[in-house]
């Protein structure tokens, strides 16, 4: 009895630290262990839940692991053909403005069956957020080479290593839409460490707070590890993603709203 009396006298609102975000469903996830996907959606929740917008959420998965989503995050989730998830996410958000609208995609997906969508939907600065997992291999499918497979780098279709000359280069997807117009608010980010977690966090926060402006396309890329995709533990895929992923995709704003933009520059030169 006074066992018990003492937990709930620990877990009063008062003493908690660290809270699991409500937006979660309550199914056990069942990605990989090490995998990014989980942690991802830890950061998804969390962001919902603190903005106040789990009622006005509308989320798009396609194939993939990331069409599990819907079993995760207590939002309303529509699934889409491979590929199509910017298509399905810019009717949602057109003929429901007011929702705030994102869609949750892998690099198989996104920069490979989906790449018209893709770069159509940034081009046209449809105000939606894309979210991208990039583990540079086919995760669900069967480990197989995808679009953003690194040089030399071995897959179940490239069991010597990616030869560029056969194969062509891995495509940087993330750059090619920085460029383009239509978008407000382009990143490359991690969840590989604590630390990357943190800035991962704040550079969704910032996308979901920038869909209210309608300014246009945010798109954050998370590079991640696929441990069972890439035969190793979740300790030696950490490593190999920074020995060899990162300096491939390196992480940082590639495109940020200009009055940033002018407001970073202005401190560079104050502190020259």
């Amino acid at each position: 009895m006074k066992e018990a009396t003492g937990i709930k006298e620990i877990i009063k609102p008062e003493n908690l630290v660290y809270k699991r975000s409500a937006v979660l469903t309550d199914d056990i996830m069942h990605y990989c262990p090490g995998c990014g996907h989980s942690t991802t959606h830890r950061i998804l929740a969390e962001i919902i839940e603190e903005e106040g917008l789990q009622r006005d959420t509308i989320a798009v998965s396609p194939v993939g692991c990331s069409v599990f989503l819907y079993n995760y995050l207590d939002v309303d989730c529509q699934e889409a053909a491979h590929g199509r998830a910017p298509a399905v996410a810019t009717g949602i958000k057109r003929l429901l403005p007011e929702k705030f609208v994102f869609t949750y995609q892998g690099d198989g997906d996104l920069a490979a069956i989906g790449t018209a969508e893709t770069i159509h939907t940034c081009n046209r600065g449809e105000n939606i957020l894309i979210i991208f997992i990039n583990n540079g291999i086919y995760g669900m499918t069967g480990g197989q080479m995808a679009p953003t497979t690194l040089p030399g780098m071995k897959s179940s279709t490239s069991p010597y290593g990616r030869d560029v000359k056969l194969m062509g280069n891995p495509i940087k997807i993330t750059d090619i839409v920085a460029t383009l117009p239509g978008t407000y608010y382009v990143t490359r980010q991690s969840v590989h460490t604590p630390a990357n977690v943190r800035k991962t966090k704040k550079a969704i926060r910032k996308a979901v707070q920038y869909q209210k402006l309608s300014k246009g396309t945010c798109f954050v890329e998370i590079v991640s590890n696929c441990p069972s995709g890439w035969k190793m533990t979740p300790v030696q895929a950490n490593k190999w993603l920074e020995e060899n992923m990162l300096p491939y995709y390196p992480l940082g704003d590639l495109k940020v709203p200009r009055e940033q933009e002018t407001q970073q520059k202005s401190n560079i030169e104050k502190n020259d």
